[in-house]
């Protein structure tokens, strides 16, 4: 296995992508994950404080209640080009394997501080060697990566982004969704 380290989070032209650091070597394993995942990453790695637990918050929380703790994470397979990750926790001495899907491990493990890897073949299949990323609107994020033009966005540059789309394309409900999702993550980081 390969320690890891959660290095970027951003927003391509087909969706988020979080990009796992070796800290061995220069390789970084690129990960597409959904939005709902995408957004419980950025806010543990912004640091941003929500008034009540979302999702990820509670499963830690339920987990420490039955003194249940995660020893690590792993990113532990790729088929198909579908990644599969494995949460490893230690509950009354006992240790335990869990099937999950990597981008929750991820988020879980920002939570908990619990170390990161990645499986020597994995990242012998899907790591690449990738130096300043700037993702820009639109790009197709594998030539992004081949090209190594990938740009990080935070969360709130995401959802700017998406308001002035939904502005231009007329879907005045979904701006204004991004717009309360601004104002709300905004709060929260002034706080």
């Amino acid at each position: 296995m390969i320690s890891v380290k959660v290095n970027q989070l951003f927003l391509s032209n087909h969706g988020f992508v979080v990009i796992l650091k070796s800290c061995d070597d220069d390789r970084s394993v690129p990960i597409f994950i959904g939005a709902a995942e995408a957004q419980a990453i950025a806010i543990q790695m912004q640091e941003v404080k929500v008034p009540r637990p979302l999702t990820h918050d509670l499963l830690k929380n339920v987990m420490d209640y039955l003194e249940c703790r995660i020893k690590r994470i792993e990113v532990c397979d790729i088929r198909d080009g579908t990644y599969y990750g494995r949460l490893v926790v230690e509950h009354s001495g006992q240790e335990s394997d869990i099937d999950c899907r990597p981008s929750d491990a991820i988020a879980l493990a920002l939570r908990s501080m619990c170390p990161i890897f990645v499986d020597e073949k994995v990242m012998e299949e899907a790591g690449r060697v990738l130096e300043n990323l700037t993702p820009e609107e639109g790009t197709d994020i594998q030539e992004a990566i081949d090209n190594e033009k990938v740009t990080p966005k935070t969360p709130i540059e995401i959802l700017n982004t998406k308001l002035a789309k939904a502005v231009q394309d007329e879907r005045y409900e979904d701006a204004a969704r991004f717009r309360d999702e601004i104002d709300r993550l905004k709060k929260h980081t002034d706080n």
